[in-house]
């Protein structure tokens, strides 16, 4: 799937749409506004024929019932591979009800108001593609009640993009690193929820309605979303799609709560499967109960995982994430292969710099295990299974993400971490011991 030229389609399969014709694609399937699934397809496959059709449309929104119908148990909880179990057949699902029907309510697009949202949108040295993000903020349905542009660049080199949207603030914060830059429009911001997105990322014009949705209906802390590839033209751009896994595929919400937290605990609580920082959400009050974001992390520190590592504090602690599809952002992928070098190195060496701070902060081994054992056992599986199965370039990201490993450990070793709990990780101990 990475050689090639290589399309985005969006299949609405509420309008019949076969995915047209030409070169092999990505094809996203839609009912009208609702996010159902995803396919690659080579070109001899497309279009796709009107049987086809109507067994994808079957399968989709049985897993949408499955998942957003109370009557048969949802919300789904995550489980250990944060995936949700299936417990509906599809026989099952067409016996419970209309499936169209079903479809239909689930795709009702929301009106709820995002008066009460701050927007964060961090940028570093990206004058177009900032310039992007933010037209795509202001074609929102439902206007956040504010958008904050925190420049983290030494010159202040965003402040003209930003001067081109008048109705946006502007706040410079020159020390370099993300987790830095998403404290100081946390700092900045006036409203309820804070809602954060990425410099190389547009966001779909229901995407803060549906942020204000997932508040008003659901008692959560926390809010994640679906983020679906913007371009796939590359072939780095593809193999991290394909090869890497991109930024997840799941199309059905779930929840990420203390169960979750103690089932995975044993191998590091497996947070960075809650979402990505280019779509998430949080109430105010979170940061006022488990801390900012931990500024020895992020991009221009670390690595990157700011955001699991607080979403680990969340968990940790008794508090509940959602992860909610219809909320959809576009990330433009690095283009390049040495740009999507970099980026793999960086995320390996931020999730192992992450799970020491979470042992650091809570006591908990199981961090320990997954960088002393699981991720080497990885390594090596990875690096046998690319031997015979490829695909090409495997190895190459392999190396990568190697070198991020062991950079993780040495910037923990320059940088003097503590191995110790802090009186948050005692409390939470305590607090799992008295339970």
């Amino acid at each position: 799937m990475t050689a090639g030229s290589f399309d985005v389609r969006h299949v609405d399969l509420a309008a019949g749409d076969a995915g047209g014709h030409g070169r092999p694609a990505l094809s996203i399937f839609w009912w009208k506004d609702l996010p159902l699934g995803a396919r690659a397809s080579l070109q001899d496959e497309l279009p796709y024929g009107t049987s086809q059709l109507r067994q994808l449309t079957a399968e989709y929104a049985a897993a949408q019932l499955e998942a957003r119908s109370s009557r048969l148990g949802a919300p789904l909880r995550a489980t250990y591979e944060g995936w949700p179990k299936q417990a509906l057949s599809l026989e099952a699902a067409f016996e419970a009800e209309n499936l169209v029907e079903a479809l239909e309510e689930f795709a009702i697009p929301s009106s709820a108001p995002a008066h009460d949202i701050s927007v964060v949108i961090c940028t570093r040295d990206r004058g177009p593609a900032l310039s992007k993000c933010l037209a795509s903020l202001t074609a929102q349905r439902s206007a956040p009640g504010e958008v904050i542009v925190v420049d983290n660049s030494q010159d202040g080199n965003a402040r003209d993009v930003c001067g081109q949207f008048p109705n946006f603030r502007y706040v410079h914060e020159p020390r370099a690193g993300l987790s830095r830059a998403r404290n100081a429009g946390i700092h900045a911001s006036r409203l309820n929820i804070i809602a954060f997105t990425d410099d190389d990322v547009e966001a779909h014009p229901g995407w803060t309605a549906e942020i204000a949705r997932a508040f008003a209906e659901r008692d959560v802390e926390a809010f994640t979303g679906l983020v679906l590839p913007a371009r796939l033209d590359t072939v780095a751009q593809r193999s991290f799609q394909f090869t890497m896994g991109g930024f997840g595929n799941t199309f059905v919400p779930l929840t990420f709560d203390r169960r979750f937290f103690e089932e995975t605990r044993p191998s590091g609580a497996h947070v960075w499967k809650i979402g990505a920082g280019a779509n998430m959400a949080f109430r105010r009050s979170v940061f006022e109960r488990v801390g900012l974001f931990d500024e020895r992390l992020g991009a221009g520190a670390a690595g990157c995982s700011e955001d699991s590592e607080l979403w680990y504090r969340l968990l940790a602690t008794g508090g509940t994430c959602l992860y909610e599809p219809r909320a959809v952002v576009f990330h433009h992928h690095r283009s390049d292969w040495p740009g999507l070098k970099r980026q793999i190195r960086a995320y390996m060496k931020g999730h192992v710099a992450a799970l020491v701070a979470q042992y650091d902060n809570f006591g908990d081994r199981g961090n320990i295990v997954r960088i002393g054992k699981q991720l080497p056992v990885y390594f090596v599986k990875t690096f046998v299974k690319s031997l015979f199965e490829g695909p090409p370039g495997r190895l190459g990201i392999l190396a990568s993400e190697m070198q991020g490993w062991l950079a993780g450990l040495q910037f923990l070793l320059r940088f003097g971490w503590r191995m110790r709990r802090t009186s948050m990780g005692v409390a939470a101990t305590a607090d799992k011991e008295t339970a």
